[in-house]
Order: structure tokens, then C-alpha cells, then sequence
């Protein structure tokens, strides 16, 4: 029986996420990508808690395209995470191919410092 759409991606996350794990010094910066909005958060596994959090609706990210969007929500989180004194992480692309705008938010959290 062929898997759906969603299915497939929570076997992929599942697979990664046995490999990435974040901690306090170097977190885990996961993506979560919805048809309108794009999200990205810095995870400290080992507690549990969410370090810095940054989402394309948020007030100061510039409006265009879903792929420039994204790029500035990268700028973001990487500039929210380097006011917490992090400069190193493990990207968790969460199942999404490296591709579009999960590399654009990529690109753009290495733009704006973070280094993975």
C-alpha cells in the first residue's frame, strides 16, 4: 500500500531526527513548513525547551515571495540566536527535501551568522 503525502514526510522526519539532536551549546534549528507560513525554532532536546523561535508572521519580516520570506526568517533566528550567544547549530530540515524554501531559510541562518 502506497504511503500519503504525510506519511512519507513523518518517516523521513522520524529517520533524521534518530541522527540530529540538539543541546544548550550547539541546539537543533527545526523547520516546520505550512503552505502559507514558515517556521524555525532553536531546540535544546536535552531539556526540552525551545530557545528562540522565529515565523514568517511575525511583524519586521518583509512580505514577497514564500522563498524570500523565508530567507528573512533565517536572517531572524539567526539574529535572535547570536543575542543568546549561539553561533553554532544542527539544521533538522523535518522531513522536507533540501530544496526551496527550506534552503532559502537555511541560507539565510547562515547569512546572518549561524554556522551548520
Amino acid at each position: 500500500m502506497a504511503l500519503t503525502k504525510a506519511d512519507r514526510r513523518n518517516r523521513i522526519r522520524r529517520r533524521i531526527r534518530k541522527i540530529v539532536a540538539g543541546d544548550a551549546s550547539t541546539p537543533r534549528l527545526s523547520v516546520f513548513r505550512s503552505n502559507k507560513e514558515i517556521y524555525a525554532q532553536l531546540v535544546d532536546d536535552v531539556t526540552g525547551v525551545t530557545i528562540a523561535a522565529a515565523s514568517s508572521s511575525e511583524k519586521g519580516i518583509a512580505k514577497g515571495t514564500k522563498v524570500e520570506v523565508a530567507f528573512e526568517v533565517g536572517k531572524a533566528i539567526a539574529s535572535k540566536a547570536s543575542e543568546k550567544g549561539i553561533e553554532t547549530c544542527s539544521f533538522d530540515r523535518g522531513g522536507y527535501l533540501y530544496h526551496g524554501r527550506v534552503k532559502s531559510l537555511a541560507e539565510g541562518a547562515r547569512e546572518g551568522g549561524l554556522k551548520f
